[in-house]
């Protein structure tokens, strides 16, 4: 039924383009000959076949009548927005509320340069003791802003090249969020972040409100709060179909593997493997502003047993999910991919429970058996991001050493990021290698230049696993080469 609608549509569209095609044509007769032809001409066109056709219109209209009938019960205005869907208008509001915001968040980062500048707060007492205590409350949302430009830059890139992400994503039509609507969010984002900041940083220097230690402390508090009343706000604001889509992925991924795994589902899984450092410190607030006496900014967080062992779960349970995920599908699916691919996470999830004991007890056994779980987990992972994510290194492929299939025109451009995406994993061995403080840079901020790679690496990595997909499939969800059908059996269910 679907398909006879875009088949009449498609012949009315070609009629359109065969008329406009001989107005053209005869204009540029008329140009050169210097006669006025075209009007007879036209009208003559105009009155054929190829202008008009009874038969195709009465069968669109008949298409369109038992379209409405069957699948939306009647009712017409709902049919027609499923036949017909507007395209989305790119509003100027959107553009100009992105240039504001990213104008404020350029003069809040100068602003908090100077202030830490001109009252010499990095050599001051207190630094160790902000670094320690107030800095990975603020660097939460630092990642998250990275996190959606990477995103963003994917979307803009995607669409360039012609990669359906809407579908193979499987948005609900016309509710996708383009490259602009994420820069938004983003920016908004790191304008509330960048202010708390400052205004922490003010009210801790201000001798006026210097005393009011509770208020200054419980900033990020606030700003945590905040976000979240935002992403579960049940009103229509702020894009609440990719929110609500977002946390009902995010559900899915906690509760593997009781839900069927989708595209979505383990996209955000690895996305959020990318993102340990962000829920540590979600862990950190946690313990900071439960346990810890933030009152006069101090915590014993690091030096409880407790804090360490749930610094070590809620750095695998991403992987953790993962694996899950790959085991239902290798059950499901009876895919041997699948199977290997959950022992990779697997010895994901063993290197990083290595790695955190030695972080945390250090010794020259532990050393020895970090240093050798990561550097095998690195060389797996990087293999597999290569050579299966993204199709890559094929020997007998026409294009040599990469695929048959290739959407960027420049072939070096897969070249150089085969040779970041190895660089950036070598991340992994920086902490069995003692490099986490330079003379420099403190401990904590190096540790976030660290996780900011890794966010930096699954942004390419994101790029080219759904160019993949869209050329080849390789997730067997849904082939890109398919007319999507414009309406939704969950949704009318649901209705």
């Amino acid at each position: 039924m679907v398909y006879g609608e875009v088949i009449v549509n498609m012949v009315l569209d070609s009629s359109f383009l065969n008329q406009l095609a001989i107005s053209k044509i005869m204009k540029k007769y008329d140009k050169i000959t210097s006669r006025t032809a075209s009007k007879s001409y036209l009208e003559m066109v105009d009155k054929s076949y190829l202008g008009s056709s009874d038969e195709v219109s009465k069968l669109r209209d008949r298409v369109e009548t038992t379209f409405i009938k069957h699948f939306s019960n009647g009712n017409r205005r709902k049919g027609m927005r499923s036949l017909r869907p507007r395209a989305k208008r790119e509003r100027h509001r959107v553009t100009f509320s992105l240039g504001l915001f990213t104008g404020c968040s350029i003069a809040l980062i100068v602003a908090i340069i100077v202030t830490l500048r001109a009252r010499e707060i990095i050599s001051s007492e207190g630094r160790d003791q902000y670094m320690e205590n107030i800095f990975p409350l603020y660097s939460l949302f630092g990642y998250i802003v990275l996190h959606m430009i990477m995103y963003s830059g994917n979307i803009y890139f995607w669409r360039r090249f012609r990669v359906n992400y809407p579908f193979i994503f499987n948005f609900k039509q016309g509710t996708e969020l383009g490259y602009r609507q994420v820069l938004l969010v983003a920016s908004g984002l790191s304008v509330l972040a960048l202010a708390a900041t400052l205004s922490n940083l003010d009210m801790e220097m201000n001798p006026k409100t210097k005393s009011y230690k509770t208020l200054t402390e419980l900033v990020p508090l606030c700003l945590v709060a905040v976000v979240l009343l935002i992403a579960f706000c049940p009103f229509n604001v702020i894009y609440r179909s990719s929110r609500y889509f977002l946390i009902k992925c995010a559900w899915h991924c906690v509760c593997a593997p009781l839900y069927k795994v989708t595209l979505p589902d383990f996209f955000l899984a690895d996305q959020l493997t990318s993102q340990v450092q962000a829920l540590r410190s979600l862990l950190f607030y946690t313990c900071y502003y439960g346990w810890g006496d933030f009152k006069k900014r101090s915590n014993k967080c690091h030096d409880s047993d407790v804090y360490q062992i749930f610094n070590i779960i809620i750095a695998i349970v991403p992987f953790w999910a993962r694996f899950l995920q790959c085991v239902r599908r290798y059950f499901e699916e009876k895919d041997s991919m699948q199977g290997l691919n959950s022992l990779k996470y697997f010895s994901t999830i063993i290197a990083l429970v290595i790695r955190t004991l030695y972080d945390v007890k250090h010794g020259t056994n532990l050393k020895i058996l970090a240093a050798v779980t990561s550097g095998l987990t690195t060389i797996v992972n990087t293999y597999w991001d290569v050579v299966i994510d993204w199709g890559l290194l094929d020997r007998k492929a026409r294009n040599a050493w990469l695929r048959d299939k290739l959407l960027v025109p420049k072939k070096y451009v897969y070249f150089v990021a085969i040779v970041i995406n190895i660089l950036l994993r070598l991340v992994w061995m920086q902490l069995v290698l003692d490099f986490k403080e330079l003379p420099f840079l403190h401990r904590r901020a190096f540790i976030s230049v660290v996780a900011s790679l890794e966010i930096i690496r699954r942004g390419i990595w994101n790029f080219f696993r759904l160019e993949n997909e869209h050329l080849n499939n390789v997730g067997k969800y849904r082939a890109f080469k398919s007319v999507p059908l414009p309406f939704n059996y969950d949704d009318d269910r649901s209705i």
